[in-house]
């Protein structure tokens, strides 16, 4: 098989946008603004797993929209958005898709289910994890902009400190497979205390060359989706919105960034700090130290048994422990 190259020009970017946070935070309404922006004509496609809640929306914003009820398992998410796409949908919104995680039928489920039944042993995710990776091939070759509404969880972990137990707060993580995340174009978390507004502070992946098209303490509304389509269609790179700082952030901002980075591990760190533009990668050697020893503790935490200890799937990883953050065990 014969290759041939060309010179590398930017034109028909896929884009696959993630929107996490908890209810309330805004995430279907910005999907739809987001939507808007990216397809003016109104080409929107919205699949629905949240009981037809999506049609909340419908007096204020067209679109198409499809009910689509459990088993949430990989493949049907694959086959509903190969159906929004036969109808020329320009952009497809999935709310919520952290169904296909942790839904009925989705991934957890089904490997309990595989394992209840007898059929494989508890903790053998192999049928689980392959359909998920296909879902993942054919999600990277889509050609309409795909944005994922996912729900987020406040999470926290237990260390032992001075002799006590002490429960730190690890803040909002999206509820999807592990590395789900890491290959979206742009993800951001959201809160409820600030719907719709990105929160920088909280996970989020937002390459350089998009930083403008989201200001700091915005809304996330059409105009992010015009410039993002602008630049995906192989556009100039619109100016940097004017309404706030924009992508320059202090010092304390961006460590705080990387202290949330590698609390996702030492892959999910580097993979971060491999976009940032060089002078921030020197700011960030002052906590380099720290910063690896977080991330390693974070391998450490998701470790498990040798046969899944890689495979970003959970049952590797100890059980959330019910206990309010901030309070001291003895």
């Amino acid at each position: 098989m014969s290759f041939s190259f060309a010179p590398a020009v930017r034109e028909q970017v896929s884009l696959l946008i993630a929107l996490a946070g908890a209810s309330g935070s805004g995430k279907t309404k910005s999907a739809l603004r987001l939507a808007e922006g990216i397809s003016p004509s109104g080409k929107i496609a919205f699949i629905d797993t949240e009981a037809r809640r999506g049609l909340h929306y419908a007096e204020q914003h067209r679109f198409l929209h499809a009910d689509m009820r459990p088993p949430f398992k990989p493949g049907r998410f694959v086959e509903a958005i190969a159906a929004a796409e036969a109808t020329g949908a320009e952009v497809v919104i999935l709310d919520s898709f952290s169904h296909e995680y942790d839904g009925e039928g989705g991934i957890i489920d089904w490997a309990d289910a595989l394992a209840e039944s007898g059929t494989k042993a508890p903790g053998n995710w192999k049928e689980p994890k392959l359909a998920h990776k296909r879902m993942m091939n054919a999600l990277l070759q889509c050609r309409a902009t795909l944005i994922f509404c996912l729900r987020a969880d406040e999470k926290i972990e237990i260390v032992r400190e001075g002799g006590r137990t002490q429960v730190r707060p690890l803040g909002w993580m999206p509820i999807c497979e592990k590395r789900f995340m890491y290959e979206m174009t742009a993800s951001f978390t959201l809160s409820p205390d600030s719907p719709g507004i990105p929160r920088f502070d909280l996970p989020h992946k937002v390459q350089e060359q998009h930083r403008g098209f989201f200001p700091e303490r915005i809304a996330i509304d059409e105009d992010a989706g015009r410039k993002l389509a602008a630049w995906a269609r192989g556009g100039a790179v619109p100016a940097a919105d004017k309404r706030s700082d924009g992508p320059r952030r202090g010092k304390e901002a961006l460590f705080a960034d990387a202290r949330t980075r590698a609390e996702d591990g030492s892959f999910a760190l580097a993979e971060w700090r491999g976009e940032l533009p060089e002078r921030a990668q020197k700011v960030l050697e002052e906590i380099a130290d720290e910063l690896d020893e977080i991330a390693a503790a974070a391998d450490a935490r998701d470790s498990g048994p040798a046969d899944d200890s890689d495979d970003g799937f959970p049952g590797d990883t100890p059980a959330s422990v019910g206990i309010p953050a901030g309070e001291v065990v003895a």
